[in-house]
């Protein structure tokens, strides 16, 4: 089983309970219905990459899906935490891409987005012979990545919240989500 589709989702929740909070993130998201089994950092070759909302109009209540899923969760009032997934994506689509989940306090969504974009990227630059000084800055190396003509996309999703400011559970999601048919 090799998935043919792949879109992006983020979402948010707030709750006393920790499960709820988790279960309303999923429910932001669009995803709440779904028997979500967590997979690693692969995009697989001639992986489409569509729309949101074409990708969630094809999942069926209960059905077991696979997801690539960054989380975090926190019950302190005013705590930044975020959630990432990064992609990046071969020139050659017979080849594989490479997903990253990066989970963060502290951060705001730009940094943590970025970093999670970083981290795909590099996994796979490595494993494209690309080479690069891993000690500068995301944005000279993210050129490098596009002008070596092996790597044609990195982008990243990302959700950040502030803790409740009455302690409540807030978690943050965001997820890369396969669809096989």
């Amino acid at each position: 089983m090799i998935p043919k589709k792949v879109f992006f989702v983020k979402g948010v929740g707030t709750h006393k309970d920790k499960l709820a909070s988790f279960e309303l993130a999923l429910r932001d998201a669009g995803i709440e219905t779904q028997n979500l089994v967590y997979v690693s950092s692969i995009l697989p070759p001639n992986c489409e990459i569509i729309p949101r909302t074409k990708g969630a109009i094809q999942l069926k209540p209960g059905q077991i899906t696979y997801c690539v899923m960054a989380r975090n969760e926190t019950s302190e009032p005013n705590r930044l935490i975020s959630a990432a997934i990064g992609l990046a994506v071969p020139k050659d689509r017979n080849t594989y891409g490479y997903l990253s989940e990066h989970h963060s306090f502290g951060e705001k969504a730009d940094i943590a987005g970025d970093y999670a974009e970083d981290l795909a990227a590099t996994m796979l630059a490595t494993t494209l012979g690309i080479e690069f000084e891993p000690e500068k800055a995301w944005d000279e190396r993210k050129q490098e990545y596009i002008t070596s003509g092996k790597i044609i996309k990195t982008t990243h999703t990302c959700q950040s919240a502030e803790g409740n400011k009455h302690g409540l559970w807030t978690t943050v999601i965001s997820a890369a989500v396969f669809l096989t048919e």
